[in-house]
């Protein structure tokens, strides 16, 4: 069955990192895209994204539908922005400039259109980031690497199950998806939009009591093996951190620090041209 996010074991300079790095990177990164309205690093960490998605070997094919969404979401996202605060760039960039009116009180400016054009490039910062930590990271790996730096093996295989559930909701969501569509209720490309969006949301109920169905039966399970009852446990995937994991966190590390230097350097978050 096809998954759009699933764990899928390649031999990558990214997939060779320990999940413990991944995860440091994924962190640090989403920090730097959140903190940061620095145009000229956006478009920086936007190359780089798309260099690591190339290196991580990660097949188009599985992104396109997230993609497509994403973009759906991030277009009414950006008009909303618009029509609730539409001069919020003219307000942080201390400038207006107008280039067309369009109707009551709301004129298009310079200064909104290279605020949300920022906020556009903070998407494409961080969903390629998420999608490469998913699909590149062995949860199991993950949990032993974090277990072995002092984290709690509790917490390291509470987030191992979480990250293992991902692929079991987006079967479970086909299925369900399936036996709407068997019924007569039109999900696929055909139907209108609106309506498409309409059907989907029905599903969301099911989805939920079916995940939480699932979560009691491993729960029970795991009480009845005695699971954290001991301080300690081993670990089939653990791997140690080589030379590349650390040089990598190194790196993010040094990122941040400098990201952040550049950012505040003029005592604002906002790089702003119209001065």
């Amino acid at each position: 069955m096809s998954r759009l996010i699933s764990y899928e074991k390649k031999n990558t300079p990214v997939h060779k990192l320990s999940g413990f790095t991944k995860l440091v990177f994924f962190i640090v990164w989403c920090m730097a895209s959140a903190l940061t309205f620095d145009t000229r690093i956006l478009l920086l960490m936007l190359v780089m994204g798309l260099a690591i998605y190339k290196i991580s070997d990660v097949k188009w094919k599985q992104v396109s539908t997230i993609f497509k969404a994403v973009m759906f979401f991030m277009v009414i996202n950006l008009t909303c922005i618009f029509f609730f605060a539409p001069y919020q760039g003219s307000v942080i960039y201390g400038t207006r400039t107008d280039i067309v009116h369009l109707f009551g009180n709301y004129t298009l400016t310079r200064e909104q259109l290279f605020y949300e054009f920022n906020v556009f490039i903070k998407y494409f910062t961080v969903i390629p980031a998420v999608f490469i930590f998913l699909t590149t990271t062995d949860p199991s790996e993950l949990a032993s690497s974090l277990n072995g730096i002092g984290v709690p093996y509790s917490i390291s295989y509470s987030l191992e199950i979480a990250l293992r559930y991902i692929p079991d909701v987006q079967d479970e969501f086909r299925r369900i998806k399936n036996a709407q569509e068997a019924r007569g209720i039109e999900m696929s490309n055909k139907g209108r939009l609106i309506d498409r969006i309409k059907n989907v949301a029905t599903i969301i109920f099911p989805l939920l009591f079916s995940t939480m169905e699932r979560i009691d039966v491993v729960s029970n399970a795991m009480e009845l093996r005695g699971f954290g009852k001991k301080k300690k446990r081993s670990w089939y995937s653990r791997r140690p951190l080589v030379f590349a994991d650390y040089a990598v966190i190194a790196f993010i590390v040094l990122f941040f620090v400098v990201t952040m230097v550049i950012t505040y350097a003029d005592g604002s978050r906002y790089y702003n041209p119209f001065v």
